[in-house]
Order: C-alpha cells, then structure tokens, then sequence
C-alpha cells in the first residue's frame, strides 16, 4: 500500500482518537484553558492516542521482519517469547501489589521479564543456533511464562487481585499515563532502528541462507539483531498495554503485495499499517455500544484469530 495512504490513515486515526470519548470536548475548551478539558485531553486521550501509535507500529514492525527473517506469513511477535515474559514480569508486580504503590513498578517489571526471557531465548538457542531452533526455544519460553502467569493467577492473595491481573492480561490503552509511555518510547525507538538496519540482510535472507551467506551476510548477527529487535519494540509495550495479539501476523500479511516481495519493502507500511489499525481498534471499543468498554486485546483477537485460520488454510492450498 501506498506510504502516503498509510501515513494519512495513521494522522487520521491519531486525531480521531483525540476527538472521541465519553465526555464531549472541544478545542475551544482547550485552548479556552478549561481545566476539566485540559485534563481529559493531556492526562487521558494524548496519551492512549500516543500509545496506540507506538504499541501498534512496534507490533507490526516487529512482525514483518520476524516473516522476513523466518521467510514465514504465520509467524508472530509472540513467538520470541518476550510477550510472555513482559506479561509474566507484569503481573507479578500486580500480584505483589508494587503496581500499586510504584507508579512505574508495572512497565520496569515488565520491561525487565522481557529481558529475562530474551536472556533464557538465547542460552537455550545457543550463538550458532538455526532460525527453526530459535523459534522452538521462543515457543516454549512463552508456554513457560504462559504456566507461571496463571499460577499466579490461581495464587492470587483475593478475588479483585486476580481480577485486577486478567483486566489487565486482556489488553487495553485505557487509564495509562504519560510517564508509563515516554518510559517504553527510547525502548521502541531503538527496537525500530535495530530493525530497520536489518533491512538488506532481510533481503538477501529471501533468497535462502546460503544464497545470503555467499553474499556475506552474517546469519547469526542478523539473528540477534532481530530478535532483539522485536523484544524491544515489543516487550515494554506488552508490559504497558497487556496481551495485544494479532497484529504483526495481520497487518504484513494485508500488506504484502505478492507473495515474492522483498522484506525491505514492507517494514515501513507494516508499522505504519500497525499504528493505524491498533488506533482505529481502540476507537472501535470507545464506539461499540456495551455496558463496560471491551479490552483492546479482546477485540484483536476477534479480528485475528480467523483470518489466522484463513491464512492457515490459504498457505495449505499453495502447498504442493
């Protein structure tokens, strides 16, 4: 898709995000400094606005060069394992109640269980580790932070702490504050960079490992950059928002023009694609009608898991 396109859906969807909520405000009350307004507009909708942006072009970033590097359309951000770990990292500062009385206790423990499970992602893997084993140690660290998170589910202290803890596991931008998202943003915006100077060695990768070894790519170096990469850009965001699934299997895969395109080529679109759709789905859950606003998480994963199963049944087609 056109950059130009994207990049107006992406203005688009960020100030409509501003504009809609429950309590009607104006720009004249802004600018008029009507405190109540100012309020809303600086302490509520800038900053789930702003996250939106940064959650959902970290995801689809991070999902397009994972499908480049592992020259796979179903593969995910959640396959690393830094999700699960963020998630895990999180829920514990929930289950201690240092979310509570830190304010920033939830996205440095999640930022922190991120790392941890990139750390065990690469003993377990190994330096000279192939991309099939990388993926197969990421699987099983998330199933490893999967089984932790809910014991701590099940040993949650009371009824409202383990309720507290699955509000939070399904994913929302709602009631986040400013000094949470400028504390993920230098991790998203190295994660970023760290991919996008992946872009040629994911290009030669398309060509296989030893077209792209003969061409001198370092394959284990791309590995890593990758990898970490991805943690980055999705680990404190996970750590922030909750479980946001879907989105880096989806938005490369609408994207992707041919099924011959060059990875390059759709890293830019997938984030800019990524912001877009996370921000006009968290609209979504403003606008849909309930008796308590659904979880962003909840409403991905009702986009995404079908057209999973049709991309699922797509690729099985194409099989000789």
């Amino acid at each position: 898709m056109n950059i130009r396109l994207l990049s107006l859906l992406v203005c688009a969807a960020f100030f409509a995000s501003l504009a809609i909520g429950p309590a009607p405000i104006t720009l004249g009350q802004i600018v008029a400094g009507d405190p109540v307004a100012r309020t809303i507009f600086l302490e509520l909708r800038l900053p789930r606005a702003l996250l939106g942006l940064i959650v959902g072009g970290g995801l689809g970033l991070a999902g397009a060069a994972l499908q480049g590097w592992l020259r796979n359309p179903l593969v995910e951000p959640g396959l690393i394992g830094a999700s699960s770990g963020a998630s895990l990292g999180a829920v514990l500062a929930l289950y201690s109640g240092l979310a509570i009385t830190v304010p920033l206790a939830l996205p440095i423990a999640g930022t922190l269980g991120a790392a941890a499970a990139t750390g065990l992602l690469w003993s377990l893997a190994g330096q000279r580790a192939s991309a099939t084993t990388t993926v197969l140690a990421g699987v099983a660290i998330a199933s490893l932070g999967g089984a932790l998170t809910s014991l701590a589910l099940n040993l949650a202290p009371s009824p409202l702490a383990a309720l507290e803890i699955v509000f939070w596991l399904l994913g929302s931008l709602a009631d986040r504050s400013m000094p949470q998202l400028t504390f993920a943003l230098p991790f998203a915006v190295a994660g970023a960079v760290l991919l996008f100077t992946q872009a040629r060695e994911l290009d030669a990768l398309s060509l296989g490992d030893e077209t792209a070894a003969s061409l001198g790519v370092d394959l284990g170096r791309v590995r890593i950059a990758t990898v970490l990469g991805a943690a980055l850009v999705v680990g404190p965001a996970v750590a922030i928002t909750g479980a946001i699934g879907f989105v880096g299997l989806v938005v490369p895969h609408l994207l992707r023009t041919n099924d011959r395109q060059l990875p390059s080529r759709l890293l830019l679109p997938s984030m800019l694609g990524g912001a877009a759709l996370l921000t006009f789905a968290d609209i979504a859950v403003r606008l849909i009608p309930t008796p308590q606003e659904l979880k962003l998480g909840t409403v991905t994963a009702l986009i995404g898991a079908p057209f999973f199963l049709w991309l699922l049944r797509d690729v099985q087609r194409r099989l000789p």
